[in-house]
């Protein structure tokens, strides 16, 4: 395997014995972004001088016997929408082409200081507010296993260069299955943390010190090793907290896969329409689990009313998301609540209602998230891990025209609107719990899907486990055809 496609703990074990360097390892990686990423547009800004300066440097360090650490030498790509001093963070919006971070983001300085070579930005939606990748500053990124289709969102750049082999590591975010719906479409491997867990400071909203609510920064990997080497070096107190506060996740409970007690939930009512194809690739996927000695539970759920779960999750991610929202926006917002006081129930209704939520309002909603936080925690001391979906389909064809709220997509012939599929993205990320996504093979179609590993708070080393065995078992990522 060519070392561009191995992962990035072997690439650091390869610059550590000197079988390659740290200079010649980003040139082999910087020819493969010339000649591949033109055809998907993932890495949409560099600052390749820089990264061969820094290189150069790690070649020296590496010659004195020493070693930045972890990622002493290896190439990588973070989302355009960390704050990395030299490089924009427009998160797609033009009128922020010219701003530039003065400080990296937390996280950044984290991997910069595991010795990576970070050589460029990838791609992003406007807002980060989609599944589909394009914008009016970088334009639109392809997924490698079908250019003319999505790459997934909000870290779609992120998902499509690490299928295309242009870096090892990503960090992305995930506040609505930005991180698990690209690993999912793209056929790699993607970690949302437990909220809190990783410091989104420098993220999003430029200049402004103010974290999301719901969401979190995380890695996406081609394999599921690189994803609890990537969470160690990012995961950790942020900001004021970094002064006292340390963090000691705790090491998966079982060992064996044939003691672990595993809910599964591959459809649901709250997904208004799921593909037969994507379902039937994963019920096959969880059968060979249990063919393998996992002890599945198709039934097993914590006691909560998941449609009232889902609205509470709904109205708290536009709470959040909509406090970026310019005056005018606001006020178009509020138009839109007064269609849902009226009985309206269309997505730019049920926006409006969450975006003007009055702290009262807000913190019914937070009280039922709290609520249903304890019972996904006592759900937990019986249960290891629940199995379920993050999309309502595998990749489609891009679809770029109009407004998300009007687009639809295909689901079994049919036409649905690709909000009705938020439920799988909020189940777990609404209550802060941590998620990880594994390939799980390819639809009868042909194209790549993941499940969705679920686990307790904190309880991130459990999930990325429970994908590591599924790897090891059934098969991780496959390089698409023409990036080999």
């Amino acid at each position: 395997m060519h070392i561009s496609l191995q992962s990035a703990a072997d690439q650091a074990a390869a610059v550590a014995a000197k079988e390659i360097s740290a200079s010649e390892l980003l040139d082999q990686i910087v020819e493969r972004y010339e000649r591949l990423n033109p055809s998907i547009n993932a890495v949409i800004s560099t600052q390749i001088d820089q990264a061969r300066g820094r290189a150069k440097a790690a070649d020296g360090v590496t010659a004195a016997g020493g070693s930045w650490g972890p990622l002493h030498g290896v190439p990588m790509t973070i989302k355009e929408a960390w704050d990395w001093i030299g490089s924009a963070s427009t998160s797609g919006h033009a009128d922020l082409v010219d701003w530039r971070p003065e400080r990296n983001s937390e996280a950044i300085d984290r991997l910069l200081d595991a010795g990576a070579i970070i050589y460029g930005k990838t791609n992003l939606p406007v807002s980060m507010a989609d599944w589909q990748t394009f914008n009016p500053v970088y334009g639109s990124t392809g997924n490698p296993w079908n250019n003319e289709m999505t790459p997934g969102g909000s870290s779609g750049g992120a998902a499509a260069a690490l299928a295309a082999g242009l870096t090892a590591l990503e960090l992305g975010s995930d506040i609505g299955a930005s991180i698990r719906n690209p690993a999912h479409y793209c056929g790699v491997f993607g970690h949302k943390p437990t909220y809190g867990l990783v410091p989104a400071h420098g993220h999003g909203n430029p200049g402004s010190p103010v974290e999301l609510d719901i969401g979190v920064g995380g890695p996406l990997a081609r394999y599921a090793a690189d994803l609890n080497l990537g969470l160690d070096i990012v995961a950790g107190a942020g900001g004021l907290d970094a002064r006292g506060w340390r963090l000691d996740l705790p090491e998966p409970r079982k060992s064996d896969p044939a003691k672990l007690k595993v809910a599964v939930m591959l459809e649901s009512d709250c997904c208004v329409a799921q593909d037969d194809e994507l379902t039937n690739r994963l019920a096959a996927t969880v059968a060979a689990l249990g063919e393998l000695g996992v002890q599945l539970d198709y039934d097993a759920r914590p006691d909560i009313d998941f449609e009232r779960s889902h609205h509470d999750y709904m109205m708290l991610l536009r709470s959040a998301t909509g406090t970026e929202a310019s005056p005018e926006a606001y006020a178009e917002h509020n138009a839109h609540a007064a269609r849902w006081d009226d009985g309206d129930r269309d997505y730019r209704a049920l926006m409006g209602a969450g975006v003007s939520l009055t702290h009262w309002q807000w913190a019914k909603h937070h009280a039922n998230r709290e609520a249903d936080r304890l019972k996904w925690d006592a759900f937990f001391d019986d249960y290891d891990l629940l199995l379920c979906p993050i999309a309502a389909s595998a990749a489609y064809i891009k679809d770029e025209a109009g407004a998300r709220a009007d687009r639809t997509i295909t689901v079994n012939g049919e036409q649905h609107h690709t909000t009705d599929q938020l439920f799988w993205a909020g189940l777990s990320c609404g209550v802060y719990l941590p998620g990880t996504v594994a390939p799980a093979g390819f639809t009868a179609s042909g194209l790549p899907c993941g499940l969705q590993i679920v686990a307790g708070h904190l309880r991130d080393r459990e999930s990325i486990a429970f994908a590591s065995f599924m790897e090891r078992e059934l098969g991780g990522f496959v390089t698409p055809p023409g990036y080999e």
